[in-house]
């Protein structure tokens, strides 16, 4: 019996859901339904998507779980009107929460790298499984995986860091003085501006790091299986002409 394929998760709808439309929806969508319904209805989307991603796909996303989790403290702290400092710890404490996470797993035998590098979709996981035994190298690799994984939870370290530095300048103290409403649109525009800039001031250095280690890994692989770049690399075949 063939069990169905589950479908693979879609970048652009990822995207949309979880980072256009909300700040869309803060920026804009809270002048017209007003502050809190505007919070709400932004939280809502990538909370939304986060289940149906999960229902979907019938698997526990650990991304789509801290995603929930984020936004919802997020919306947490807006409803109990904190803001200014609070948000920057928030900010730096989910991607050290990540990385202390991603650390404990290097000295686990599924050493987080292995799921995040070694898809079956992109590398010949048999074949160098193969390659390993017949050249006695498993112990080679298995350290190989345990530094590489404690690579990438420093990548986790540094998105913290940066983090709490642009959380500590975008989300300023609001001046008590201005009433409920105003405060709520204040921070709204707040939550657009630091999800707009930590795409550019977080993610960019995120994933510089993560491509010098893949490079790491690959050429590690490379030398404990005497395997090729082309070989470890799956080769999809274009299909026959009819």
């Amino acid at each position: 019996m063939t069990t169905k394929s589950t479908k693979p998760e879609n970048p652009l709808l990822n995207i949309l859901f979880n980072i256009v439309i909300p700040i869309l929806i803060l920026n804009k969508g809270s002048k017209i339904i007003g502050p809190g319904w505007g919070l709400i209805v932004a939280l809502a989307f990538p909370i939304c998507y986060g289940i149906y991603d999960h229902v979907k796909r019938k698997k526990t996303n650990a991304i789509s779980i801290l995603g929930i989790l984020n936004v919802s403290v997020t919306g947490g702290l807006a409803l109990l009107h904190l803001h200014g400092i609070w948000f920057a710890i928030k900010e730096a404490a989910f991607p050290l929460f990540v990385g202390f996470f991603v650390f404990g797993s290097a000295f686990s035998k599924s050493p987080f790298v292995e799921t995040l590098f070694l898809n079956p979709q992109l590398i010949d996981v048999e074949r160098l499984k193969t390659q390993l035994l017949a050249r006695n190298t498993q112990e080679g690799f298995k350290d190989l995986l345990k530094k590489s994984t404690m690579w990438v939870s420093l990548s986790f370290l540094l998105s913290a860091i940066l983090n709490f530095g642009l959380a500590a300048r975008i989300f300023t103290p609001i001046d008590s003085a201005l009433d409920e409403a105003a405060q709520a649109v204040i921070l709204n525009e707040q939550i657009a501006q630091m999800t707009t800039w930590s795409m550019a001031v977080i993610m960019l250095p995120s994933v510089v790091f993560l491509i010098g280690i893949f490079i790491y890994l690959s050429k590690g692989m490379q030398r404990l299986s005497g395997l090729t770049e082309d070989q470890l690399l799956i080769q999809k075949t274009a299909p026959s002409p009819k």
